[in-house]
């Protein structure tokens, strides 16, 4: 996952390591502020410990060097850009992206330029009397406010990527807003004392020589040269805005036309995938591996102009050749027209249906399948309504096992269940649902025995428990469609659970799950299974007693 966070090519790369600076500098900054809020000396304490890094030569050729690193990729990306089109949060980022650099250049000249030209003293408590008494103040509240939203935006839309970020997004949301508001607050009770001091007869003068103030001939010099910068910003912004459209021209006399069969016909640009133009243009096309060649639901029928597009590659290659597709089918997600062509969409939708909101995900997670032995014939023997009393007790027993360790019931199939442990990664799933099956084994010891004291006979069960990749999902029709699970490893796990009743055990675990939860086990205690329907032969390790599994857990953890 940190390789993750870390791929993509040198511009994606240079606006990462430049932003994650700039948004360092703008949280220490807030900081900074804030510290007002309790006292000038602290305030003026945290600006000293930020100067000697901030104001270093080092530190000013990373700052300032990140500064230009990062707006020019910004505007390098948005003359490369090939459509204006972007989600919210995108246009938002970009939008702050584009106000920042035009309030940034007055604050750079009225700080860092007047301190060095000037001999200003740019202290934090000088700063904020000098912008308080106009509409600065305000403005450069709005700025520091602009960059922090632009580096929250970027830093969700990075770690997201992660499993451990999602949990933390409340907290993380909670820091976003409290750190501009508690700057807010810095900021107008210090500027409040400065000015309550300015204001009292005989102190402007004094005040403003001991900050070396600069004087009307110097303010306008700072005025022209603010003025400078902010034209040559919207110089280089309408150079990449230029671009963009230059391009845009170019790339329509190099378009592609595509007709699609009973439906519309399209103009797009070439380099897209044929995915890619269908959602430019607002045509319902599904892809519910996100474009990835890992499955066939974008596939197409070429009717006229496939001669033109290179041979499949591997992935694509690979989907095709499962569902034995002829010649002239192909994935919309992996070719690129250069040239017209007519093709026939596989998969639609029908009438005012809409495709699936929740398009699937893979996911690496232990599957747990438990039935009851021999229910059919001893439900003969029952009234209806005590079947179902029995059931229900049954599961009352077992089931707070599965939610206990952290899983959950996907579907209940009348006397047997099918369980999920989708936790933050493979080991933990593993390992909870290690936990929930010994559990199982337990509370069934249990719940057996008052059944005996009630005169009633024993519950057998059989259990299969695997580890693997599956897809989860919604399955079903549009609007009444549950989330559940497909994949091999269901139904190895499926066949896992029908073994134990041919060995006469109460459970199977797959060795897959052993070595997911890092619990060793001896070689010479798994069987082998050849199971109907799965590829590959399963090493699973039979236990006569599901409860056994706990003193395999133990003695595993002793050992560790």
């Amino acid at each position: 996952m940190t390789q993750a966070l870390w791929q993509g090519n040198w511009v994606h790369r240079s606006r990462l390591i430049s932003g994650l600076v700039l948004f360092t500098f703008a949280f220490f900054h807030f900081l900074n502020v804030a510290a007002g809020l309790v006292s000038p000396d602290l305030m003026e304490a945290v600006q000293e410990v930020r100067e000697p890094i901030s104001k270093s030569p080092p530190g000013q050729v990373l700052l300032y060097g990140s500064l230009l690193v990062h707006a020019g990729l910004a505007l390098w990306q948005v003359a490369m850009r090939r459509t204006l089109r972007m989600a919210f949060t995108q246009w938002l980022q970009l939008l702050l992206g584009v106000l920042i650099p035009l309030q940034l250049i007055q604050h750079i000249v009225h700080t860092n330029y007047a301190a060095r030209v000037q001999g200003y003293e740019d202290e934090m408590s000088s700063v904020v009397l000098m912008l308080w008494s106009g509409p600065e103040a305000l403005h450069q509240y709005l700025l520091l406010l602009a960059v922090w939203i632009h580096g929250c935006i970027g830093i969700h839309m990075w770690l997201r990527l992660t499993r451990w970020w999602g949990p933390l997004v409340p907290y993380m949301i909670g820091i976003a807003v409290l750190m501009p508001t508690l700057a807010l607050a810095g900021l107008v009770t210090e500027g409040r004392r400065m000015w309550g001091f300015f204001a009292e007869q005989g102190f402007a003068q004094q005040i403003m020589e001991d900050y070396n103030w600069p004087d009307t001939a110097g303010f306008a010099h700072l005025a022209t040269v603010t003025n400078i910068g902010v034209c040559i910003f919207f110089s280089l912004l309408f150079v990449a805005l230029a671009t963009f459209g230059l391009r845009r021209l170019i790339r329509r006399t190099r378009s592609v036309r595509i007709t699609y069969e009973n439906g519309p016909e399209i103009v797009a640009d070439r380099g897209l995938t044929l995915l890619e133009m269908s959602q430019m243009k607002g045509i319902p096309h599904p892809s519910l591996c996100g474009g990835k060649g890992r499955c066939t639901t974008c596939r197409v029928m070429v009717l006229a102009g496939g001669d033109e597009l290179p041979p499949p590659n591997a992935a694509e290659a690979r989907s095709l050749a499962a569902i034995k597709a002829p010649d002239n089918m192909r994935l919309a997600c992996q070719i690129k027209p250069n040239a017209a062509m007519t093709v026939k969409r596989l998969y639609t939708p029908k009438g005012r249906r809409q495709i699936h909101a929740t398009q699937g995900e893979e996911k690496t997670i232990a599957v747990l399948f438990l039935d009851i032995r021999g229910f059919t014939a001893r439900s003969a023997d029952l009234l209806p309504y005590d079947v179902v009393f029995l059931l229900n007790r049954f599961f009352d027993a077992i089931v707070p096992e599965v939610t206990k360790a952290g899983g959950a019931v996907d579907k209940y199939m009348g006397d047997g269940l099918l369980a999920l442990f989708e936790t933050d990664d493979t080991a933990s799933s593993a390992q909870a649902a290690l936990t929930a099956t010994a559990n199982i084994g337990a509370s069934l010891a249990r719940f057996n025995r008052l059944l005996v004291s009630e005169g009633e006979d024993p519950i057998r069960i059989g259990m299969g428990l695997h580890t693997g990749t599956v897809v989860l999902g919604e399955i079903g029709a549009a609007g009444h469609a549950p989330r559940t699970l497909i994949g091999a490893t269901v139904n190895a796990a499926s066949r896992l659970e029908a073994k134990t009743k041919e060995l006469g055990v109460e459970l199977l675990v797959s060795r897959d799950v052993f070595e997911a939860a890092s619990l060793s086990q001896s070689e010479a205690e798994y069987q082998q299974f050849q199971l109907r329907g799965v590829e590959k032969a399963v090493r699973a390790l039979p236990l006569e007693r599901a409860s056994h599994l706990q003193t395999i857990i133990l003695g595993s953890n002793s050992h560790s």
